[in-house]
This record gives C-alpha cells, sequence and structure tokens, in this order.
C-alpha cells in the first residue's frame, strides 16, 4: 500500500476479532516503527504484549479499579477482551541534559502512531485506549513499571469486525499557517 494511502485510511477501529500478528510479524513492524522521529536515540518507551491470559489477568486489575458494582466490575474486566492482542505502551524517560521529558513522550508517542499504520498497511486495525486504571498500582505492578515509567495505554490489535465509519475530513489550511511579517497567517487564506 502507498504510504498515502494508508494514512488516509487508517481508522481506529473500535471492534477487533481474529487474527491479530503474531509475536515474529509483530516484532518485524515494531523494527520498522523504531524509525519513528526520536531526537537522540534515547528510545525512551518500551512495549508490552499481552495475549491470551494475560489479557484476563489485566481484566481482573481493571475490575478491581471499577468499585464494587458488580455490573462496573464486569464491564471493566470485559474490556480487555475486544481484542486478541493489546500492547501495552510505557513511557520510559531518560535523564538527558539537552532533551526534555516532553519530546521523549513525543517520541513513543511517534512510534505507536508509526506501529499503527504498519498494522494496517498489513490488515490489522487498532485503536489507542486509556483511562483511570492507567495509574492503578495493580495496573502499574501486572505491567513491570519502574518508579519513572507513565502508562499511556493500550494499543488493541487485530482485524477490524466491520468498516468504522469515515473520518471527517476538514481543511487543513485552517490548521497550516505560513509566518508572515505581522504574525501567522492560514494557508487557506492565501498564505504562502
Amino acid at each position: 500500500m502507498e504510504t498515502l494511502q494508508s494514512v488516509r485510511t487508517r481508522r481506529s477501529a473500535p471492534r477487533l476479532g481474529a487474527p491479530a500478528p503474531d509475536d515474529r510479524e509483530l516484532l518485524v513492524l515494531l523494527e520498522a516503527a523504531m524509525g519513528a522521529p526520536d531526537h537522540g536515540r534515547l528510545l525512551p518507551w518500551r512495549l508490552v504484549s499481552l495475549r491470551e491470559g494475560e489479557r484476563e489477568r489485566l481484566g481482573r486489575e481493571l475490575a478491581a479499579c471499577a468499585g464494587q458494582d458488580p455490573e462496573a466490575r464486569r464491564r471493566a474486566a470485559a474490556k480487555t477482551l475486544r481484542a486478541p492482542l493489546l500492547v501495552a505502551i510505557v513511557l520510559s524517560p531518560v535523564d538527558h541534559p539537552k532533551i526534555p521529558r516532553w519530546e521523549q513522550l513525543a517520541s513513543a508517542a511517534a512510534v505507536v502512531s508509526t506501529l499503527s499504520l504498519l498494522l494496517h498497511d498489513r490488515g490489522y486495525a487498532s485503536i489507542w485506549r486509556t483511562g483511570p486504571a492507567i495509574e492503578d498500582p495493580g495496573v502499574r505492578t501486572l505491567h513491570g513499571l519502574a518508579g519513572g515509567e507513565q502508562l499511556l495505554g493500550w494499543l488493541y490489535v487485530g482485524t477490524a469486525a466491520g468498516a468504522a465509519p469515515p473520518r471527517p475530513r476538514t481543511d487543513p489550511g485552517r490548521y497550516l499557517s505560513a509566518l508572515t511579517g505581522l504574525g501567522s497567517r492560514a494557508l487557506s487564506e492565501g498564505g504562502r
């Protein structure tokens, strides 16, 4: 698939089924995604794959975060079964005198975005999900997070179960401006 076409057609897929890439294919895609922007080549992130029973373990932790209501606990536990593969996204910032934490966070997001595009290119689908449980001590422990690490959510991966609705497109010129002598002006208004 041509890159532009892949970017234009990728959508977050809320309903995912089998198949998902196996570990070997996931590593191939991750190796390619590692070419995403990363100032200083710090690789300030790591990914944790969760399959089968690991998803169920995470589901139990999410249920524990959901409070005492049995229905809320049941719904929380079922969330991790929405895809055959969950990839936890962990920011592992590196102390660096020239590269601030926000740049490292941007690098982690770029890797996940690139991985999502590569998955789409291979016929898979994904959706990045978060929620308040990313801060829960039990969830952090399950993922083996160190003190300075931050869980950024999970990339749910599988095959789309149904077509995703088209994403509405807006005028990109509203979001890109040109610097002029008096400030900036949207390109869609004639700025160049």
